[in-house]
């Protein structure tokens, strides 16, 4: 669908941006589909020619994002952390890296909530196309690509596994709820830790490399002084506990939002390489990342540029 914005003068249509509106019409509460015109609106009175797409399956944004980059001066993607995540793998293949805006409308929103983007749609609109240019690092698993986390073991698959239409019901509640369907079994994985010529051996039930300040809704569990934009993660890694009291500490833990360094390790680092003696499921953004034995996670310093709030 375009949505096109004409001017009386030719020499004025000449001066007309381009920009590709990719949404899922499917994500959080399908909230999208009562805020579309708003949104487009604030995109025309910005004076910008705009394509919308929504899109179809998995994958299609990041196609969408490669075959139109070259041909549009902005892309703004709605949804949730996992539309934007195929939005960015997208643009981490063109050679060509033009500004992405972000409007939320995901369960979560975690990395909106770092980047102090509004969840009002049209207020996120009106960042995507006048606000503060952002240089935000990009993190890099194995050949892919992910935007805030990388993580395996505990409750990681819950993000990927709980279905759509309970998210859209009950929201984070949703993959609370999924969670503690798993706490009867907690899978221990051996694992050789790499990192700042540093290196763990040790049995592990989670493990997280961040570039976030909000994970699954929690906030300051992944360190203080988080920076986007610094070239390093926040790792934190989860120790296999020995009895139920422990499992409860960690548990506490994370409902508290406070690190317990007696169960965890927690370190920065711009490279870490995790090899493990079996397959691990993997969860990048939300999304499943696949089953590697061995995985080398980089920090690509500064690698695209998100739209986000001017400082005040």
């Amino acid at each position: 669908m375009r949505v096109l914005f004409y001017s009386t003068k030719k020499e004025k249509r000449k001066t007309m941006k381009k920009l590709l509106f990719i949404y899922n019409p499917h994500a959080g509460k399908e909230q999208i589909k009562s805020n579309l015109l708003d949104i487009i609106d604030v995109f025309v009175k910005a004076r910008y020619e705009v394509i919308a797409y929504p899109t179809q399956c998995r994958g299609d944004a990041s196609a969408a994002v490669r075959n139109r980059h070259e041909d549009v001066d902005l892309i703004v993607c709605s949804g949730g952390d996992g539309t934007l995540d195929e939005v960015v793998y997208g643009m981490m293949q063109c050679e060509k890296r033009i500004p992405i805006g972000y409007v939320p409308a995901g369960s979560t929103n975690d990395f909106a909530n770092s980047l102090k983007i509004p969840k009002k749609m049209h207020v996120a609109a009106q960042i995507a196309v006048a606000g503060q240019a952002f240089p935000c690092d990009v993190g890099k698993f194995n050949e892919k690509n992910f935007i805030y986390i990388a993580a395996f073991g505990l409750f990681t698959d819950v993000s990927y596994e709980t279905r759509q239409d309970l998210k859209n019901v009950l929201g984070h509640m949703a993959y609370v709820v999924e969670g503690m369907k798993r706490l009867a079994a907690i899978p221990a994985y051996k694992l050789k830790v790499e990192y700042d010529n540093q290196i763990l051996e040790e049995e592990f039930i989670f493990g997280m490399i961040t570039n976030s300040v909000s994970v699954g809704g929690f906030k300051r569990i992944t360190g203080k002084h988080v920076q986007l934009d610094d070239g390093v993660f926040e790792v934190t890694l989860i120790k296999k506990p020995n009895n139920p009291l422990e499992v409860n500490e960690i548990i506490n833990s994370f409902l508290i939002e406070r690190i317990n360094t007696e169960y965890m390790y927690c370190f920065k680092t711009d490279r870490v390489v995790i090899t493990a003696e079996e397959e691990i499921p993997w969860t990048l953004d939300g999304e499943y990342g696949g089953s590697p034995t061995q995985v080398e996670i980089c920090n690509e310093k500064q690698a695209i540029t998100i739209m986000v709030p001017p400082k005040a």
